[in-house]
């Protein structure tokens, strides 16, 4: 477990924090400021539900039961029975990491001072995230509106020592018992805070920022597959200068123009056409592949800048104003977090299609400018990489079904009352698809890029540099060069953990200086 920790102070959090919690296991500790803004909410909270006026989440009931006063002896039945009620979850356990994310953005939002929890209860938040305890939250149950209700409910049932949570060796026990295990008293829940504990975006949002950073990766990936493409179909590298995209000054485009010159730097490949008659021009998938890439990575940026604003955001409904003033709101609408989701989606399956585009060129005899039919060692005894393309092009396929957006959806729930809704976690839920596809479909173009390459360099063309630092990297790897056929799929593997990795990149920037 990484021993570095993360404190959660009044004013959010950052996409690295969230990472690290939720991935690597980072320690959390609540800040001074923190615990000071709890109390202090806190009193305001107290002091509202001694008065006999009903306030809603304190004194009320909820959703379209928020109409009735509920006297003091029931209080904390109420706060126990929206957990118990709402933890209503079905289908497939989701990671470990996305409850993670959730469990630590929630504590993000109480730790603000505006949800009148008591400091103890954030305390044992983030001693259940320490202890690498984990909630078995299921798939289904949020509509992305009144935030992640019955995700969070699992994470709030786990705080009151019920249901089912994961320990830190992976074994799923009573929640219960693996508290009492890592000595944490239950909480017993106070007025508000049941509720204060379901109401965020914090699983969609979780899933947008580990999204963000895995398609960061990915997009670098798939400029150096592009150029290595490039450089085995002998394209030309003229399109890539930097006078071309600045008369069009996108600013994605012109850092994935960057990243691609860079690779091929030196190449002995481009421009030397195989063809008697010279192509005037490369293909769109090899020419416009700075286009492409680039328009993916201007919306990576406008969903970072989304994620930002919601990081540092308090999501709750009630919320306790610094003049004490507890209010009704509609910040949990997950509209804004859904959104980039789907934005992100889109963008993933036409990267993932370009990328087709230039596997299935390489391995087409009658567009690959001389390379062997699919790459095969003696064509037709050898079937090479036909059928990887296959493969990626069922990929490319679901990831166009991936695109279509959750947030255009909306149905209504308690009794009209919650009558639109973002759908927010299923964009999220998708998209983790999505970008699990998209490292296999990258993967499945370095591979045919990568034996392109050496088929090439057999010929005695020389590769640039950092496409040899490329291919001696997968080779390492496990994924074997040209050769007559063998079982694929261990090959592809390898490929495909190489890049989610992030060893692609890698690779080439000791060649090539830090890419974008």
């Amino acid at each position: 477990m990484d021993m570095h920790t993360v404190v959660v102070g009044t004013s959010g959090t950052t996409a690295e924090d969230v990472v690290a919690v939720a991935r690597h296991g980072a320690r959390v500790e609540l800040s001074a400021a923190a615990v000071d803004a709890l109390a202090a909410a806190r009193l305001i909270v107290d002091a509202l539900a001694a008065k006999p006026e009903p306030v809603y989440g304190v004194s009320t009931g909820f959703g379209a039961l928020a109409s009735r006063h509920i006297s003091h002896e029931l209080r904390a039945q109420l706060q126990r029975n929206i957990v118990r009620s709402h933890a209503a979850g079905m289908g497939p356990r989701v990671e470990r990491e996305v409850v993670r994310a959730l469990m630590f953005l929630r504590l993000k939002t109480v730790a603000s001072g505006h949800t009148g929890v008591r400091p103890e209860v954030a305390q044992t938040m983030a001693d259940l995230l320490n202890a690498g305890i984990t909630p078995v939250v299921h798939e289904y149950g949020s509509l992305g509106c009144s935030g992640d209700l019955a995700p969070l409910s699992h994470c709030a049932l786990t705080l009151m020592g019920e249901g089912d949570a994961e320990g830190p060796d992976g074994t799923v026990r009573p929640a219960g018992e693996l508290l009492a295990a890592h000595g944490i008293i239950p909480v017993e829940l106070a007025e508000k805070e049941g509720l204060a504990l379901l109401n965020g975006t914090d699983g969609m949002l979780g899933m947008l920022v580990m999204a963000l950073a895995d398609l960061k990766n990915l997009y670098t990936s798939a400029d150096i597959t592009a150029a290595l493409s490039l450089e085995a179909l002998l394209g030309t590298d003229k399109v890539l200068a930097p006078e071309l995209h600045a008369i069009r000054p996108h600013p994605g485009q012109g850092v994935s123009a960057d990243n691609m010159l860079r690779v091929l730097a030196g190449s002995g490949l481009t421009g030397h056409h195989q063809d008697d008659a010279p192509r005037v021009q490369d293909a769109y998938s090899v020419r416009c592949a700075p286009q492409v890439n680039g328009a993916g990575r201007d919306t990576l940026d406008h969903a970072a800048v989304v994620a930002g604003r919601e990081l540092a955001s308090s999501v709750d409904n009630p919320v306790v104003l610094p003049d004490g003033r507890v209010e009704s709101n509609g910040n949990f609408h997950g509209a804004p977090v859904a959104y980039v989701l789907d934005f992100l989606a889109i963008v993933a399956a036409d990267l993932g299609s370009i990328c087709e585009r230039r596997t299935d060129r390489l391995l087409d005899k009658n567009r690959s400018h001389g390379l062997p039919p699919f790459l095969a060692d003696d064509a037709g005894v050898d079937s090479g990489l036909m059928i990887a393309q296959y493969t990626q092009a069922a990929l490319v396929s679901e990831m166009k079904r991936l695109a279509v957006p959750a947030s255009a959806d909306s149905i209504p729930s308690s009794a009209m009352q919650e009558d639109h809704v973002s759908m927010g976690w299923s964009a999220a839920r998708k998209l983790r698809t999505a970008v699990d596809n998209l490292a296999r479909i990258v993967a499945v173009e370095l591979y045919a890029a990568t034996r392109a390459v050496e088929l090439r360099a057999a010929e005695g063309l020389v590769p640039a540099p950092a496409s040899q630092a490329a291919v001696a990297a997968l080779r390492a790897a496990g994924a074997e060069g040209p050769g007559p056929d063998r079982f694929l799929a261990p090959d592809l593997a390898a490929a495909d953990t190489f890049v989610r990795e992030g060893r692609l990149v890698a690779a080439v920037e000791p060649v090539t200086g830090p890419l974008a």
